[in-house]
């Protein structure tokens, strides 16, 4: 079994969130594998930047992260019914950095909301916006936690039992992906 980076890519900043939770739970399944949390907080995006000083150094380490990586995995928190300021500020950040990082990496998207369906517009959005990239995005299952905060144990697991089994799949379906990748 080959060493394997993966990277994950959280769309909300509060440390407490959920949907970091979500990601780290994810890792965690995804089995052994060297794994960075890239730090999402990029300046809006603005083309006078792009065009004055370039793009910023953070943009540049998060966009070589991804490259680097064997897989991605995203996890999309839904405000106000869509995706998050602060994943598609990354996003069309990243897609500005040289190359095009994304492209056929193994990428899987998960999501936790206080609603009861966990986020599925979100989820619609980020995959429209990552499709973009032409990453090799899972299609499923879909993983989406909903009434997330009733959903954590004291050391940050998931305790929702059918959230737990599609993510373990999803994740065993991303390993096998980026293992296949890597060759």
């Amino acid at each position: 079994m080959p060493d394997l980076k993966l990277v994950g890519l959280c769309g909300a900043l509060r440390a407490a969130s959920t949907n970091r939770l979500l990601l780290n739970e994810a890792a965690r399944r995804f089995g052994p594998a060297d794994y960075t949390e890239l730090d999402l907080r990029f300046p809006l995006y603005d083309a006078d930047i792009e065009n004055g000083p370039g793009i910023p150094a953070e943009v540049r380490k998060a966009a070589e992260g991804i490259a680097a990586a064997d897989a991605v995995i995203v996890a999309s928190p839904e405000y106000n019914k869509g995706i998050t300021g602060v994943l598609k500020n990354a996003l069309d950040w990243i897609s500005r950095a040289e190359g095009n990082p994304w492209r056929d990496k193994p990428v899987a998207l998960v999501s936790a909301a206080s609603g009861m369906a966990g986020g599925p517009r979100s989820q619609a959005q980020a995959r429209l916006c990552l499709n973009a990239f032409r990453p090799h995005l899972l299609p499923g299952p879909e993983v989406m936690v909903g009434q997330t905060a009733t959903k954590w144990d004291e050391n940050g697991h998931l305790t929702d039992e059918a959230g737990i089994k599609l993510l373990t799949e999803l994740m065993e379906d991303l390993r096998r992906l980026a293992e296949a990748c890597k060759g």
